[in-house]
């Protein structure tokens, strides 16, 4: 009997990769816990966790909305209610002793789809968000919007024939979902000039090398607003798609866990594509997804989602019906999370000032951070940094020295994985590189989240390592 090896396992898995939580992150794990021990001579006294889009972790510290954890102890700890009557707002109080009626303990099973009352939930929210009707048997509640992509990727791949067309660059779960399936990637690239706008035309031609590689594409993935770019789709770029999918029978996947992420909302409004759908009376397949980890409530540990079904059979959401039994059903906690995110406080209710003070104050320190950091990085010599108007991060370019990108070659590793190991070195910020989302070749970028408390200090760090970095290999 010899010790289980790789080797042994299903190759798919061997494929995986997911560059958020990859060398980076497991590098800067390492430093925190340096620091921790008493290490002195580090020439940062914290890792700033600037990888990942997960804003109440230690460092970045956003704070919960009051709202959803008071709801989320009710429900813990039904007789905290007696304790808290006549101190908390009543609307809470009436929330959870909803939910309890309907859920009863939150240590049992609900439902696979979900809570049927949250369902109800969802497809109101949808409904006055959009102007058309939502049904909550085509509603799905998941263990964040990740586990709803996955199911819906498991469902359609036919291992090594299945085609996904994912733009480039492109947040990291797809790629790594798509291998895991053996599923086959068909990247378009997004125009980065243009704001990193859509391309109809480099959809277009993937559909055409996929072709004449014998790929069979069969789903389009649309991140809007984008992750990493932070790119919010017009209207009529989202139409333009709609009748690509029509064009060539591709299912939609509308990826909108950034929804409430709007920096601009007067000039770069949020669409979602259930309504350009129901506009154009279009018949494509749409599974449309959501998420409680981003917007304001950043509550990515309690790992709740949901996803849509627009034009979709009976036959097929059985299917995912049958696939979401399998795990039971998704996480109590998060799908009350999904409650509160589409059920806030009315601008009556007892809770609503408070709602209103904190989503507005952690807006504002968004919109602040992003301008701020964008405008300073662009004014470094050889980065150029398009200001997101929407999402939690932004995606700087980097001209690099010619020295710098044999260093990297010598070393085996990308250059911007070079540029962004050294920078964690230097500074403690750890970040993604570029070529984990993907880009073009001899471009290097580097996705860094908004989230970051102290901006003029962190900004500051980047500023006075890419100098330096400039330096070190010979100027641009």
């Amino acid at each position: 009997m010899r010790p289980l090896l790789a080797e042994d396992l299903n190759p798919a898995v061997r494929n995986v990769q997911y560059a958020v939580r990859g060398e980076l992150a497991i590098k800067a794990e390492d430093l925190r816990l340096q620091l921790q021990s008493g290490n002195k001579d580090l020439p940062f006294l914290k890792v700033i966790s600037s990888n990942i889009g997960n804003p109440q972790q230690k460092g970045l510290d956003q704070p919960p909305l009051t709202f959803t954890r008071q709801v989320a102890a009710l429900m813990e700890y039904p007789p905290l209610a007696d304790l808290v009557q006549g101190k908390w707002p009543q609307d809470v109080i009436d929330r959870a002793k909803e939910l309890q009626e309907e859920i009863g303990s939150i240590g049992a099973y609900s439902h696979s789809k979900g809570v049927p009352l949250i369902r109800k939930s969802v497809a109101k929210f949808i409904e006055e968000r959009d102007g058309f009707p939502s049904d909550p048997e085509h509603i799905f509640l998941t263990t964040g919007a990740s586990a709803g992509v996955s199911l819906i990727l498991n469902v359609l791949i036919t291992p090594n024939v299945t085609g996904v067309l994912i733009p480039i660059p492109q947040y990291p779960l797809y790629t790594a979902t798509l291998a895991q399936f053996s599923g086959v990637a068909l990247p378009y690239h997004l125009s980065e000039p243009d704001g990193w706008s859509t391309s109809l035309d480099e959809i277009r031609s993937a559909l055409v090398k996929a072709e004449k590689d014998g790929v069979k594409p069969k789903a389009l993935v649309v991140i809007n607003p984008g992750n990493p770019t932070g790119a919010i789709l017009d209207k009529r770029t989202m139409e333009d798609v709609v009748r690509l999918c029509e064009e060539h029978s591709l299912v939609l996947l509308a990826d909108e866990v950034y929804q409430a992420n709007l920096h601009r909302p007067d000039t770069h409004p949020f669409h979602s594509f259930k309504q350009v759908v129901r506009e154009l009376q279009s018949p494509i397949p749409l599974f449309s997804f959501h998420s409680i980890s981003k917007g304001v409530k950043g509550e990515c540990g309690r790992r709740g989602g949901y996803f849509e079904c627009t034009n979709v059979s009976d036959e097929v959401r059985a299917l995912l019906y049958k696939m979401a039994s399998v795990t039971l059903c998704p996480p109590l906690s998060g799908q009350i999370g999904v409650d509160c995110l589409v059920r806030p406080p009315r601008p009556n209710d007892p809770s609503y000032p408070l709602w209103k003070e904190e989503t507005s104050t952690i807006h504002a320190a968004l919109r602040h951070r992003t301008q701020l950091m964008a405008s300073r990085l662009n004014a470094l010599p050889g980065v150029s940094c398009v200001d997101s108007p929407g999402a939690l991060y932004l995606y700087p370019k980097v001209e690099l020295p010619e020295k710098a990108v044999e260093e990297a070659k010598r070393l085996g590793k990308s250059p911007d994985t070079l540029y962004a190991l050294e920078l964690l070195d230097a500074t403690g910020i750890c970040v993604v590189p570029g070529s984990g989302f993907g880009q073009k070749d001899g471009e290097h970028h580097y996705r860094l989240t908004c989230l970051c408390p102290g901006v003029e200090e962190y900004v500051g760090a980047l500023e006075t390592f890419h100098k330096q970095f400039v330096q070190k290999y010979g100027g641009l």
